[in-house]
């Protein structure tokens, strides 16, 4: 069986506070390097909806940090919308995987209507999930992203190249699983990555939870508006 049984996890909740743990020993560590001083702002973590919703929750919960998202597109194939070739977030330039453009033939000018086609859901998600509650101020502080895991990697890197043009302190980049091959491409964009599990050989996702049910907008609000200490979820859009 693979992955091995020992290595899965519960469901999305569970692998995060396992992650949690193992971000808490990297901000000891880097506190004890930096001897930052206390009282200053706590931690952000950032989560990717939809999967890194969840896992970011728990792992904020787990470092006492404040939560929020960061929210990153997709771009697809002009023939093939689910074929990612690219990813866009918030604030943030494209990003592409050039080798995989270059193996289908285009190059990143092609690919201009997928780009506004993908800026128009990402504000449709921004109102969705936060409502009037404008994007997290990260300049100055340690930014914790998290996802369910890091496949390809590219809205990852989409969303760690938009957040550090808010300038912040130090920028993590956790999931419970992630591709060895991603995780050395990420490297440039972020000062840490952490997982549990960095397998050479990745399959798919799925494989590493015992539950992975799919996440609607309606799940990511809920998450988001426990964790704002709302009682009420904003209305779909």
């Amino acid at each position: 069986m693979w992955p091995p049984e020992h290595e899965r996890f519960a469901d999305r909740t569970a692998a995060g506070r396992m992650l949690g743990t193992a971000v808490a020993a990297h901000l000891r560590q880097l506190s004890m390097a930096s001897r930052r001083p206390t009282g200053e702002q706590p931690p952000i973590v950032l989560g990717l909806p939809r999967g890194g919703a969840p896992v970011g929750v728990a792992v904020a919960e787990t470092i006492g940090a404040d939560f929020d998202l960061v929210i990153s597109r997709k771009i697809g194939l002009p023939w093939q919308a689910d074929h990612g070739v690219g990813a866009i977030a918030e604030n943030g330039p494209p990003v592409f995987d050039r080798s995989a453009l270059a193996a289908v033939g285009l190059n990143a000018s092609d690919l201009g209507p997928a780009v506004q086609r993908e800026r128009v859901e990402l504000r449709r998600r921004q109102e969705r999930y936060r409502g009037s509650r404008p994007a997290p101020d990260v300049a100055g502080r340690v930014v914790v992203v998290v996802d369910d895991g890091l496949a390809t990697g590219v809205t990852a890197r989409a969303a760690a190249r938009a957040l550090r043009a808010g300038k912040p302190a130090h920028l993590v980049f956790a999931a419970p699983v992630c591709a060895a091959e991603s995780v050395d491409l990420l490297a440039a964009d972020v000062d840490a990555v952490i997982d549990m599990h960095s397998p050479r050989e990745f399959h798919a996702l799925g494989l590493y939870y015992i539950n992975f049910a799919p996440l609607t907008d309606a799940h990511v609000a809920e998450l988001c508006m426990r964790a704002w200490g709302a009682a009420k979820v904003p209305a779909p859009v």
